[in-house]
C-alpha cells in the first residue's frame, strides 16, 4: 500500500508562520499540574453549537438480537473491497467478508453469525451491503487471549499483526486524509477522543460506565503503537475526569467542532510531521480490550437515537451493523416524513429504514424532510427556524429549535460575506479555498490550508448562498489524496 506525503500544504512558510503566531495571540493553553503529568486546556474562539430539538437523554436500553446484521465497505473511505465471500455461505462472528485490494492483510469481519442472503452492488459493481441472516447461536472464531501481563513484553510489530488479524485495524483513522493507516509506520502520536461537541453522539457515561477497567486496558495497548498518546475530553465533563483523570491529557472548552481530533492536533502540532497523527474514538478503544481479554470479534455498539421525530430519545446498546428499523422499531413519530441521517447531523449521510448502520457510525438522527409548503415564508422573521445568521430573529432564540432537511433557499454564486472564515475552527479561508479549487489551482488551495479541513461542515451550514462548500472541500482533499497514491 501506498501513502502520500502531506507535509505538501502544511509546511507552507507564510501560513504555517500566521498560523503559528494566531494559535497563541488568539487563542491560549491554559495548563494545570495533575498528579503526576501536566493537563492542557485548549480554548476555541471559533466553531458554532446549535440548540437543536430531540436531543437524546443518558439512559441506556439493551437492545433485543436483531435478526440481521450487514457491513457497508461503501461507507468506509479509500477502502477498495474484494470479496472472500458469496452468497449462502456460512460465517462467524469474526469471518473475513471482504479485504482492501491496496492491502490484503487489512481485513473485515463478519459482525454476526449466520448466512450471507445478500450483496447488493450499486453503480460501477460498488460494494454497498453486505447482509448476514444471524443464526440463533452464533458461531464464533477465536483469537489469541492475551492478559496485560503478555501485552508488556509483546513487540510492536506482533501486537500490530494480532490487531489487524482481529479485524479492528480500521478502528484507527490517520489525518489529515482520514484514512486507515500504513501499519508499518510508527505515527507521531495517537489521539483519542472520549466525547462529541457535534449533536446526537454517545457520551462517555453511557459507553464507559461499568468498563472502566477495559478501557484503562486499551490505553495500554495504545501505549504499545506510539508512545505519544492526546487523551481529550470535555472540560465539562464530571464523568470522565471523576474516572479517568490521570489519563486525560487535554481539556477543551468551545463551540462545536472542538472535540474533533483535527482541531486538537491544530492547536498542539509544533511541527509538520504531526499532520500524520492518528485517531481513535474512545468507544473503539473498549473493542480493542475486548478483542485482547476474550480472544473474540467484539461487535458491542453503543449508539444514540435522537430528534425531533423520534419519541424515545436515548441511548440504546446494540451490535455493528445493525438494521435501522432495528433500532427505530415502534419508536418513529409518524406525523411527518422522516429523514434517515446516520452519523450525526454535520457528518452523517442519509439511510433509510431498510438500511444498516455503517462501520463507523454510533447515531441515528430522524427529522422531518422539510417538503411541506409554507405559506409567506419568504416574509416570515424565522423566530423558531435555527440560524447563525442576524437577518432571523432565531439569532436571539436560546430555546431548542426543530430543524428539517430544507435548504431554505437555491444555491447562488459566493457573495464573500465571510460567514464560513468566522465559524472555521482552524482558519481556514473557506471561500477562497473553495475558488481556488473551481479554478482548478490546488496549489493555492493547499496554501489557504486545504488539508487542515476537519470537514466539520460549519462552513456549509452558514453560508447564505447554500453552496456545499465541505462536499468541495472534502473531494478535493480525496482527489489530491488519490492522486499522490498514483504518483
Amino acid at each position: 500500500m501506498a501513502y502520500p506525503d502531506v507535509d505538501k500544504g502544511f509546511n507552507h512558510n507564510f501560513r504555517y508562520e500566521y498560523c503559528k503566531i494566531k494559535k497563541f495571540i488568539l487563542y491560549y493553553h491554559k495548563a494545570f499540574q495533575t498528579t503526576d503529568r501536566l493537563m492542557i486546556t485548549i480554548r476555541t474562539r471559533k466553531g458554532f453549537d446549535i440548540n437543536i430539538a430531540g436531543m437524546p437523554s443518558h439512559d441506556l436500553e439493551t437492545l433485543a438480537k436483531p435478526a440481521r446484521v450487514a457491513l457497508l465497505p461503501e461507507k468506509i473511505p479509500f477502502v477498495k473491497p474484494r470479496l472472500k465471500v458469496k452468497v449462502d455461505d456460512p460465517v462467524k462472528v469474526g469471518s473475513p467478508v471482504f479485504e482492501d485490494k491496496r492491502n490484503s492483510q487489512l481485513v473485515f469481519l463478519s459482525p454476526g453469525g449466520g448466512r450471507i442472503v445478500k450483496i447488493d452492488y450499486g453503480p460501477r459493481r460498488v460494494i454497498k451491503e453486505i447482509v448476514i441472516e444471524l443464526d440463533q447461536d452464533e458461531g464464533y472464531e477465536t483469537f489469541p487471549v492475551i492478559s496485560e501481563a503478555r501485552l508488556q513484553g509483546m513487540e510492536r510489530k506482533k501486537l500490530v499483526k494480532t490487531i489487524m488479524t482481529g479485524g479492528l485495524w480500521p478502528l484507527f483513522r490517520e489525518l489529515p486524509f482520514r484514512d486507515v493507516p500504513n501499519p508499518d509506520i510508527v505515527p507521531p502520536s495517537i489521539i483519542v477522543s472520549l466525547n462529541s461537541k457535534e449533536a446526537f453522539q454517545p457520551v462517555p457515561k453511557a459507553y464507559l460506565n461499568d468498563k472502566i477497567d477495559l478501557f484503562e486496558f486499551g490505553i495500554k495497548i495504545l501505549q504499545k503503537l506510539s508512545k505519544t498518546l492526546l487523551i481529550s475530553t470535555s472540560s465539562d465533563d464530571v464523568f470522565v475526569q471523576d474516572h479517568l483523570n490521570s489519563y486525560v491529557t487535554h481539556t477543551y472548552k468551545g463551540f462545536y467542532p472542538a472535540a474533533d481530533p483535527g482541531v486538537l492536533l491544530y492547536y498542539t502540532k509544533k511541527s509538520p510531521d504531526e499532520n500524520k497523527s492518528w485517531y481513535i474514538n474512545g468507544q473503539d478503544v473498549l473493542l480493542l480490550a475486548m478483542l485482547f481479554k476474550t480472544g473474540k470479534y467484539p461487535v458491542d455498539r453503543t449508539v444514540v437515537l435522537g430528534g425531533s421525530l423520534a419519541r424515545e430519545r436515548k441511548h440504546l446498546r446494540t451490535r455493528m451493523g445493525v438494521p435501522l428499523n432495528h433500532i427505530t422499531k415502534e419508536r418513529v413519530d409518524d406525523t411527518g416524513t422522516a429523514r434517515y441521517i446516520v452519523g450525526g447531523i454535520f457528518k452523517g449521510y442519509t439511510g433509510s429504514k431498510d438500511s444498516y448502520m455503517g462501520f463507523y457510525e454510533t447515531s441515528l438522527v430522524l427529522i422531518p424532510e422539510g417538503d411541506e409548503k409554507e405559506f409567506f415564508g419568504f416574509a416570515r422573521p424565522g423566530f423558531n427556524k435555527s440560524s447563525r445568521s442576524r437577518t432571523f430573529l432565531s439569532f436571539f432564540n436560546k430555546s431548542s429549535m426543530a430543524i428539517d432537511c430544507n435548504c431554505h433557499g437555491e444555491v447562488r454564486a459566493c457573495i464573500n460575506c465571510g460567514f464560513c472564515t468566522e465559524v472555521c475552527p482552524v482558519d481556514i479561508l473557506p471561500q477562497f479555498t473553495y475558488k481556488s479549487i473551481l479554478a482548478d489551482e490546488i496549489e493555492e488551495a493547499l496554501n489557504h490550508g486545504l488539508l487542515d479541513c476537519v470537514e466539520c461542515c460549519l462552513c456549509t451550514y452558514v453560508c447564505p448562498s447554500k453552496i456545499e462548500l465541505k462536499n468541495i472541500l472534502k473531494e478535493a482533499k480525496k482527489a489530491y489524496f488519490l492522486e499522490q497514491l498514483q504518483s
